[in-house]
């Protein structure tokens, strides 16, 4: 009988060293980000099929960028107290295991997108690893500009969805579809990702500048102690996000009553990144984080209902 006394509590540690390897809660947002670019991308009736196809291939990417990016900061991962304790640099899983798997879930993900739904979606996939992999987490430990490329990779799973939801090319439509990508759909989109990610990340980098010094990481936030700049960056972005509010209704591709809610949420925000602006101190970063945590998919509902 005491076997099972022993097997039972490694399952579960298996499970959760799985699932912060692969980074499952973010892919959440992913899948979600991709859902809401293939619900709005559509035209006609909802193909379940073709999202199914859509969302899978997705998610395995965003799984398979998730071990690499693990891969590629053992050392700066194990110096950090809150990531200290993640499979890798703690030793609960080997490198090479975490390649392979890294490695089959990528390459599972752009065979699937290519095959099942189009090319377009597997190659917006393969440069959303490519921006992530080989540009922002490189970056991370070498300019602050890392902020800015990791909200372009951010950014992108939406448009996954939105060409996603175009489905395999005519006999005779072009080879690779552009036009799908400067959309007034798709370029909503693109912003409202890129630009939410800078408020969200700067109040996390502000508040942990101490462990992300201690890691290496080349952060806005490392050497700014008081917040000056980077309350004013978060407080910019913020701004941006509001004026972004009106674009899809100058576009004509929400109703005019998307702007009511839209510009109320997103002046919540504006006014948290202006208390943090004023304060500075990291209640008021704390309470602008949360914020974002609740605007985007509150958003991303409200363009949803809202869509033509």
């Amino acid at each position: 009988m005491s076997a099972p006394a022993e097997i039972t509590p490694a399952a579960p540690s298996t499970l959760r060293d799985l699932m912060v390897l692969t980074k499952f809660r973010l892919s959440v947002l992913v899948i979600v980000t991709t859902f809401v670019g293939f619900w709005l991308g559509r035209k006609g009736a909802l193909d379940v099929r073709l999202l199914v196809h859509t969302i899978f291939g997705s998610t395995l990417a965003a799984l398979g960028s998730g071990v690499f990016n693990q891969l590629m900061e053992i050392e700066p991962d194990s110096k950090m107290p809150r990531t200290a304790d993640r499979p890798l640099p703690a030793g609960r899983i080997s490198p090479s295991a975490a390649f392979g798997i890294g490695w089959l879930l990528s390459a599972l993900a752009l065979i699937h997108l290519a095959h099942m739904v189009n090319l377009e979606a597997a190659a917006i996939t393969a440069l959303t690893l490519a921006v992530y992999l080989f540009i922002y987490t490189p970056l991370k430990q070498q300019s602050a500009v890392n902020t800015l490329v990791g909200a372009v990779s951010g950014a992108l799973p939406p448009l996954i969805g939105w060409a996603g939801a175009a489905g395999m090319p005519s006999e005779d439509a072009p080879y690779f579809r552009w036009h799908l990508l400067v959309e007034p759909g798709a370029i909503y989109l693109f912003a409202l990702l890129f630009l939410w990610q800078l408020p969200h990340f700067l109040a996390i980098n502000w508040m942990y500048r101490d462990q992300y010094r201690q890691g290496g990481f080349v952060m806005l936030a490392n050497e700014d102690e008081e917040g000056r700049r980077t309350s004013l960056h978060a407080l910019g972005y913020a701004i941006a996000t509001l004026l972004l509010m009106f674009y899809p209704v100058w576009q004509g591709v929400a109703h005019a009553w998307f702007l009511v809610p839209a510009v109320i949420l997103t002046g919540w925000m504006c006014w948290l990144a202006w208390k943090f602006r004023v304060h500075r101190e990291r209640a008021h970063a704390r309470k602008l984080f949360f914020c974002t945590l609740v605007y985007l998919p509150a958003v991303l509902v409200l363009s949803v209902l809202a869509w033509k």
